[in-house]
């Protein structure tokens, strides 16, 4: 039974995929190259904690005594399950993983939480690929009920076991996809995110008017530019660039208006504005 794991990359995603696994009474090494990230997570973790005390008192609680911060690697080395977080670009995944497979235990199990980069791709950055996949927590990830665990070529039937017993233990269920870009839920998630942008380019409609649509007409709890908001609206772009990559196919090339947003810094609710405004103090 895995006790322990490590989870890499300390921004919005990490501090939640911290929590989910705090929750499960699963010991947490948070691991990011940047003290400032590392400390931001902490105030971040004890805010969400007290939020949830205050308003999902059902909700199993964050024991926070079982996250620890660090910026050294180096202290995953007798981790049972490393889950990657790092920005959505292969060539930095290759560089974590690849010292990753250097520092840990030859049975870590590394998950991958990615939006878009096949599994596949990342298991070849290794020397272990059969122990190697995807698990696609989703934002919040100490909030959502199910993982999308995408099965990449050279991933084992151990590695799989392995990983849907440890979603299973932090109370989460988990769904079995085959390996390709985006898997099922961004490949669908970013056309939708994009075609609502250009919509919002083109004048169609507001950003509002076209979040409310889908709240109220299709039971969304929130609109497709409001989860963009959440997401990131770099990682957005970023995931669009490897569909587009990876399918050449146009219909993945990112809205203009995107890229406008995202080289101006509006990124969303991390930044304090995106297609709508937040109060980051």
């Amino acid at each position: 039974m895995i006790t322990r794991v490590g989870v890499v990359g300390a921004g919005t995603i990490g501090i939640g995929v911290s929590q989910a696994f705090a929750a499960g009474g699963i010991e947490v090494t948070l691991v990011d190259t940047a003290p400032e990230a590392l400390a931001a997570a902490r105030r971040q973790i004890a805010e969400d904690v007290r939020m949830a005390r205050m308003f999902r008192a059902d909700e199993p609680p964050v024991r926070t005594e079982l996250i620890t911060c660090t910026t050294d690697l180096a202290e995953l080395a007798d981790a049972g399950f490393v889950v990657e977080n790092v920005t959505e670009k292969p060539e930095l995944k290759r560089e974590v993983h690849q010292r990753l497979d250097e520092l840990c235990a030859p049975r870590c199990v590394f998950g991958v939480n990615t939006s878009a980069v096949p599994i596949t791709r990342v298991g070849g950055f290794t020397g272990r690929p059969d122990r190697v996949i995807g698990t696609h927590f989703m934002n919040p990830a100490q909030l959502k009920p199910m993982v999308e665990v995408i099965r990449g070529f050279h991933t084992s039937d151990e590695t799989l076991e392995t990983t849907q017993k440890l979603i299973a233990a932090i109370g989460k269920e988990s769904v079995v996809v085959a390996d390709s870009p985006g898997f099922v839920t961004n490949r669908v998630l970013m056309l939708t995110v994009n075609e609502a942008i250009c919509l919002l380019d083109e004048g169609v409609a507001t950003a509002a008017e076209i979040d409310l649509l889908f709240v109220r007409c299709f039971g969304h709890r929130m609109g497709p530019l409001a989860t963009a908001d959440l997401i990131g609206l770099d990682t957005v772009r970023y995931s669009l660039d490897v569909l587009l990559e990876n399918f050449n196919d146009p219909k993945y090339r990112p809205s203009t208006l995107l890229s406008q947003y995202v080289d101006a810094g509006l990124l969303g609710r991390k930044s304090g504005r995106g297609f709508f405004t937040y109060d980051i103090r």
